[in-house]
C-alpha cells in the first residue's frame, strides 16, 4: 500500500513547517511527515523551507542570519506561529508513534551546505529517540554522504527532478550515483511518470516516492500504480482516496 507523506506538515491545510501544522497532521493518519532544516550562524537548527524569509514569514533576509531572539519573534504568514526550532518540531512529533519523519537538510542562500549540519541534525534525532523513525533527505549527495557518516543508523532519502537527473547523465548515471546512499528514491512526479518502466527496472516500486502530488487524478494514478510513497500538500485528500485502493 502506498505510504502518504504530509509535505512541510500539510501546507494546503496549515501554514507550512509550523508547529500547528505538525501537531494537526499527525491526527490525519499520515504515514510520514516531511519538513526542512536550516542552520543559523548562531547555531540553531530551524525548520523552514527557503533559505530566505520573505515567502513564508513576515521577516526578511537570510535564515542563517537569524539570532535566536529574532527567530522566536519572526511570525509565519497566515499563522500566529513563529519559525520553530528542530527540537520543538521533534518534541511535537515524537509522541506520534508509527509516523516516520522525512527530515530534509537544506542548502544556504548561496546553495552551499551548512558546515556540520548533518551531524547536528543526527545528534538531535538521537536525543529525541527518533533514529529509527527518521529518514534524512537531500538533493545533495555530499550531504547524504555526511548523513551516512554521522548517522549510520538513520535511513536516507534522495530527491531529484529532471534537471538533477540530467546533470548525472540520465537515470542510469543517477542510479549509479545514489546506489548506496538512500533507501528511498524520490522523483518529481512528472519525471517518475515519464520514466516509469525504466525507473522500475532500476528500483523496486516500494522504494520509489512521487512528489509533490496534489490533484485527484494524479494522486489516483500513483495509488493505482502502487508507488511506495506519495508526498503531498493535501494528505487528507490522498488518505481519503487511498481508502478505495486495495491494500
Amino acid at each position: 500500500m502506498t505510504k502518504i507523506t504530509g509535505h512541510r506538515g500539510a501546507r494546503n491545510l496549515w501554514a507550512e513547517n509550523s508547529l500547528t501544522g505538525f501537531a494537526e497532521v499527525v491526527t490525519l493518519g499520515v504515514d510520514a511527515v516531511e519538513f526542512d532544516v536550516h542552520l543559523t550562524d548562531a547555531g540553531e537548527l530551524v525548520v523552514i523551507h527557503d533559505a530566505t524569509l520573505e515567502r513564508t514569514t513576515h521577516g526578511s533576509g537570510e535564515v542563517r542570519a537569524l539570532s535566536p531572539e529574532a527567530r522566536a519573534a519572526t511570525r509565519l504568514k497566515d499563522s500566529t506561529d513563529v519559525i520553530p526550532t528542530l527540537d520543538e518540531v521533534l518534541a511535537v512529533l515524537a509522541p506520534a508513534d508509527g509516523i516516520d519523519l522525512h527530515v530534509e537538510i537544506k542548502l544556504d542562500a548561496q546553495h552551499r551546505p551548512y558546515p556540520g549540519i548533518a551531524e547536528a541534525v543526527a545528534d538531535r534525532l538521537r536525543a529525541h529517540g527518533l533514529e529509527q523513525r527518521a529518514f534524512l533527505t537531500s538533493f545533495d549527495l555530499g550531504i547524504l554522504s555526511d548523513c551516512r557518516l554521522h548517522a549510520p543508523k538513520v535511513r536516507r532519502l534522495v530527491s531529484a527532478d529532471a534537471d538533477w537527473v540530467g546533470r548525472q547523465g540520465g537515470l542510469e548515471g543517477f542510479a549509479a550515483a545514489v546506489s548506496d546512499l538512500a533507501e528511498i528514491v524520490a522523483l518529481r512526479h512528472d519525471v517518475l511518470a515519464a520514466n516509469w518502466d525504466e525507473v522500475c527496472r532500476l528500483w523496486p516500486r516500494e522504494r520509489l516516492c512521487a512528489w509533490t502530488v496534489n490533484d485527484a487524478e494524479t494522486m489516483q494514478a500513483w495509488l493505482d500504480r502502487g508507488v511506495g510513497h506519495l508526498t503531498t500538500d493535501a494528505p487528507d485528500f490522498a488518505l481519503a482516496l487511498r481508502k478505495g485502493v486495495p491494500a
